[in-house]
């Protein structure tokens, strides 16, 4: 039995080329006759990205999700959180030197039970999994560790990512796609200098974005059939991949757009903080006015990936805590709303920090003391709205 996900799209597949035939064989069909648009294959899962496994040393790691927090995900009315992992954090080689190519398949199984273990608390608070690889051998979105080859140009570097799929995929072999999926790679894309954050970006060609889905879905679902995977959007998560809608690969998308907004003053984006212009929602901000039109724009191609029988889910989205926090909300109920129209689920980046609900360091921000942490009160009632 497939998933229903999976099931519709199909439907909706086969509906379509039937109907498609009758249209070259008996010409134009009444309006009755055309196929229904699917409404988003993808559950509308609602929750937070949990980094306790983002950095790629264990000794980096942020503070620990402890089950009261997932309680309280639970209680608000969540019911997803996304694990974007570091493969390094749970590899064991000598961290005082880079990682050698001979050393990336050592998985350390007592950093992966506390992966499991995580993950199963969030089960027994109802709460979908999804687990990413946000570094996989040979690629990541973000500087800040040493790779010892590229994913899109090694064989052995695809082999070794091929593998860590197959490895967590057998881990929950025999756990529901209700409960859990698999998110293959934290935002694809090209970048000049790996070692440099700041180096121009640029998508994944087509050719080799779907040679990575293939694999990495076919060594999933050689575990259980019915193992949900998704891809992230091409060129740093905002593309769609047109390249493999027929591969029952759900994609993920982002709410981030504009950068001005999202990560404004965020270090890792903006070099000259000084000449940033201030953020306004809506708004001229610079050379540019910024308006709810440009989010519907932008989420046009999303939207009609839907249409298409594919799913489609907000992976990430959220705003630095530099971003004045009026303006913030005012641009993110836009896009919350564009999404909820639509169908399609979102989480927030982070639970926890910068980002997040929770102890988010912002200057402006009446926060409510709950059970000893900083809780923006106004952030959450917004999301509890969508």
């Amino acid at each position: 039995m497939q998933n229903d996900w999976t099931t519709n799209r199909r439907k909706f597949l086969q509906k379509s080329a039937l109907l498609a035939a009758g249209t070259f064989a008996l010409g134009n069909q009444p309006t009755w006759a055309q196929p229904t648009p699917l409404a988003n294959p993808l559950p509308r899962w609602k929750g937070f990205n949990l980094l306790d496994f983002f950095a790629p040393d264990p000794a980096n790691s942020r503070p620990a999700t402890t089950e009261q927090h997932l309680k309280w995900m639970a209680d608000w009315g969540f019911d997803f959180v996304r694990l974007p992992m570091a493969y390094p954090s749970y590899v064991s080689f000598d961290r005082s030197k880079p990682i050698q190519v001979e050393q990336v398949r050592n998985i350390d199984t007592q950093a992966t039970d506390k992966i499991e273990q995580l993950v199963f608390l969030a089960h027994k608070h109802g709460l979908h999994v999804s687990l990413n690889l946000h570094r996989a051998p040979g690629f990541c979105v973000n500087a800040g560790f040493e790779e010892p080859y590229n994913l899109w140009q090694d064989a052995q570097a695809m082999d070794d990512f091929v593998f860590h799929w197959s490895f967590w995929a057998k881990r929950f072999a025999q756990t529901s796609p209700d409960k859990i999926s698999f998110d293959l790679l934290n935002e694809p894309c090209t970048r000049e200098d790996m070692n440099d954050q700041h180096s121009k970006r640029g998508p994944i060609p087509g050719e080799l974005y779907r040679k990575m889905a293939i694999q990495a879905s076919e060594a999933i679902r050689a575990a259980n059939p019915k193992h949900r995977v998704i891809a992230d959007g091409n060129n740093v998560g905002s593309n769609v991949i047109p390249e493999i809608t027929d591969l029952d690969i759900g994609q993920s998308c982002r709410g981030y757009h504009p950068g001005i907004i999202s990560h404004y003053k965020a270090p890792w984006v903006f070099k000259e903080m000084d000449q940033l212009p201030e953020p306004k929602w809506p708004g001229q901000v610079g050379n540019q006015y910024l308006s709810r039109a440009m989010l519907e724009t932008m989420y046009e191609p999303w939207i009609a990936l839907t249409k298409q029988g594919v799913g489609v889910h907000c992976g990430e989205c959220g705003c630095f805590n530099k971003t004045p926090h009026a303006v913030f909300l005012a641009w993110f109920e836009d896009v919350l709303d564009i999404l909820t129209e639509h169908k399609i689920g979102y989480a927030l980046w982070e639970f926890r920090g910068s980002f997040g609900m929770l102890d988010s360091g912002r200057d402006d921000v009446a926060y409510e003391d709950h059970h000893g942490y900083k809780l923006d009160r106004k952030l959450l009632t917004l999301l509890q709205k969508y």
